[in-house]
């Protein structure tokens, strides 16, 4: 475990801030604990001892301070970050503190798409394998919060966003793997070469014992490791149950990253064969009068949405719209004419990718709502279509987050389904 300093401040104690004080505060280090928000949840923090600073951000806070530990959801432009740089004091994300408090071997995952998905598929195979292994990261689970029940014989299977990435130090993967780099968090990043620098760090510490994992034709990456390709052609062990060319182009990724580690081939055909995908990510959720209802959620950008509507023939009633993230919408609405039947638009991108479609002349209809949306959806579309949510964009205008948008939409495919 590398050294520590004295004292820290963890900024924003959502899911991986909460989990990082918790981790070092047990470890003797005084913790100060900060976040704008003062709705948070900090009970379990104030009772080991961390000092918490709930709605300020006085850069005195930062007085002793070793080390800062910013949650993925902190700008870099943030008012305490661009303190303590200017201090020359350390700013880690959790998975750079998570890496210096456990010795166990990392793979790592990142792209714009895919990312949950070959996460948890690379789970699966590590088990098939009766190998030790956790999944955490990006996917639900801090990886600080394996604090104090991590088998030291365990691999650690993470999905690392841009956020994460672009404020690590030492990370090393034992294998990095890139599935894509397409246009996203331009809002955040400023720009897609921003963006794709940040994505690339994943390879940056690796040594040539290390693998890197990524797609066949991509130019130089920064660090050591071996390169090993894939793409969606790659011959596999077994094809992947879940559908789509996207998800082959996964379950090549994970296979190349499987092999890295040494995992048999009959490991990896039983997972590829059994892993039935994960929740908000082409999710078939019902089928109502012949209509079959997916919940693409995730898809909180056009390359996710693109790749959504490329896995059906069926014409399509898509569910489109939310919050942007900065990208055009004329290119995915030149690619949904001759396929979708019509659009269904919501949220505060709407007029914007109305002057997409209107310009593609693809059909479409102004519904506000993802409920007006669903039950519009639902009159028009007939036997053998599809109602898809794959919205190209963020949630959080109408929405706490992508998951509770796929919830809301599952559930009003059970009113439907109740009332056919």
């Amino acid at each position: 475990m590398s050294e520590l300093p004295a004292r820290a401040l963890v900024l924003g104690l959502a899911r991986s801030g909460g989990a990082a004080a918790l981790a070092l505060a047990r470890r003797g280090v005084q913790v100060v604990a900060v976040d704008r928000s003062t709705d948070v949840n900090v009970s379990e923090l104030a009772g080991i001892g961390v000092e918490i600073r709930l709605g300020t951000e006085s850069e005195r806070l930062l007085d002793g301070v070793g080390v800062l530990v910013k949650s993925p959801g902190v700008p870099a432009e943030a008012m305490l970050v661009r303190a303590a740089h200017k201090r020359r004091i350390s700013v880690w994300s959790e998975v750079e503190l998570a890496s210096r408090l456990f010795s166990n071997p990392l793979v790592g995952v990142t792209g714009t798409n895919g990312k949950t998905t070959t996460t948890e598929l690379l789970g699966a195979v590590f088990r098939a394998a009766d190998r030790k292994v956790e999944v955490a990261g990006n996917v639900g689970r801090a990886i600080c919060d394996l604090d104090g029940r991590l088998d030291p014989e365990a691999w650690i299977v993470c999905e690392l966003s841009s956020f994460q990435l672009e404020d690590i130090d030492r990370l090393r993967l034992r294998v990095a793997v890139l599935l894509n780099v397409e246009p996203d968090h331009l809002d955040r990043h400023g720009s897609l070469e921003a963006y794709r620098d940040a994505k690339l760090r994943i390879f940056e510490n690796q040594l040539p014992e290390d693998a890197a994992v990524l797609p066949r034709g991509l130019g130089e990456v920064p660090g050591r490791g071996r390169r090993l390709e894939f793409d969606a052609h790659d011959p596999l062990p077994a094809e992947p149950l879940i559908p789509g060319a996207h998800n082959r182009e996964n379950a090549a990724a994970a296979t190349q990253a499987a092999r890295a580690v040494g995992i048999a081939e009959e490991a990896i055909a039983e997972a590829l064969r059994t892993f039935p995908g994960v929740p908000h990510r082409l999710e078939p959720v019902g089928e109502v009068a012949g209509v079959r209802y997916v919940n693409d959620s995730k898809a909180t950008n056009t390359a996710a949405a693109r790749r959504a509507v490329a896995s059906y023939s069926q014409p399509l009633h898509i569910v489109l719209g939310g919050r942007g993230k900065g990208e055009s919408f004329d290119a995915f609405a030149e690619e949904l004419r001759g396929h979708a039947a019509c659009a269904y638009l919501i949220g505060e991108t709407a007029e914007e990718i109305a002057a997409s479609l209107t310009r593609a002349e693809v059909r479409f209809e102004h519904c506000g709502t993802l409920e007006q949306a669903v039950s519009l959806a639902a009159q028009n579309a007939r036997t053998g279509e599809i109602v898809l949510l794959s919205p190209a964009c963020a949630s959080f205008d109408q929405f706490d987050n992508f998951e509770q948008r796929g919830e809301d939409f599952r559930a009003l495919v059970e009113e439907l389904k109740r009332a056919s």
